[in-house]
């Protein structure tokens, strides 16, 4: 099942990439309310729209992997877009990240590879 590893690798690199381009729309957006300004910085804001295209791209995807692969293998594996957020992370948001998160990576890397078995 080494077929699925690298589109879902590519998956959650999509996902991830959507979550980050979300945060920093996040960061430039109004406080939230129903009023104009609110919805002009959220609708014009590239970030926002750019995540839209990640999270497209990321379920035709997914509907293809869970065409094509057992779920009971697929669905585990997305939890390796929880190591490429952590990398992300401290890459854009330059967050400290504790010896146990990196412990928790690791293990989730782990059964990732149990699963692929």
């Amino acid at each position: 099942m080494w077929k699925l590893f690298p589109l879902v690798l590519f998956q959650c690199l999509l996902l991830s990439g959507g979550q980050v381009l979300l945060k920093f729309a996040l960061q430039e957006m109004r406080p939230f309310g129903w009023n104009r300004e609110f919805w002009h910085s959220l609708l014009g804001n590239w970030q926002f729209a750019s995540c839209g295209v990640c999270y497209g791209a990321v379920s035709l995807l997914w509907m293809f992997i869970l065409k094509n692969f057992p779920f009971s293998m697929a669905y585990p594996m997305i939890s390796l877009s929880y190591v490429l957020g952590m990398f992300a992370a401290i890459l854009f948001f330059h967050e400290t990240v504790s010896v146990y998160r990196w412990i928790g990576c690791a293990l989730i890397i782990c059964g990732c590879l149990l699963i692929l078995k």
